[in-house]
């Protein structure tokens, strides 16, 4: 689970981002990483960001494929985009 007041002393400071949509979805942002994810709920919305945030940081393996991305409700272009835009 995603914890802003991490506890990990070897860890950054963490700030996220949390926003419930008008459509019942949720939105979580990490802003030391730069990174967003969607959920059904808010555990599964700070879940998604976490294993987004581990493949970011190199310990969640391999890149999601486009079909990955899409199952979770985002389009991969606008993804990429989004990614380039932050470096």
């Amino acid at each position: 689970m995603a914890r802003a007041d991490s506890t990990d002393a070897d860890a950054p400071t963490r700030e996220i981002r949390l926003l419930k949509n008008p459509d019942g979805r949720w939105t979580a942002r990490d802003l030391r990483v730069g990174v967003t994810a969607q959920g059904e709920s808010r555990q599964d919305v700070l879940d998604n960001l976490d294993a987004v945030v581990a493949a970011v940081d190199g310990d969640g393996g391999e890149p999601p494929t486009d079909e990955e991305i899409r199952a979770l409700g985002v389009d991969p272009a606008v993804a990429r985009s989004q990614r380039n835009a932050h470096r």
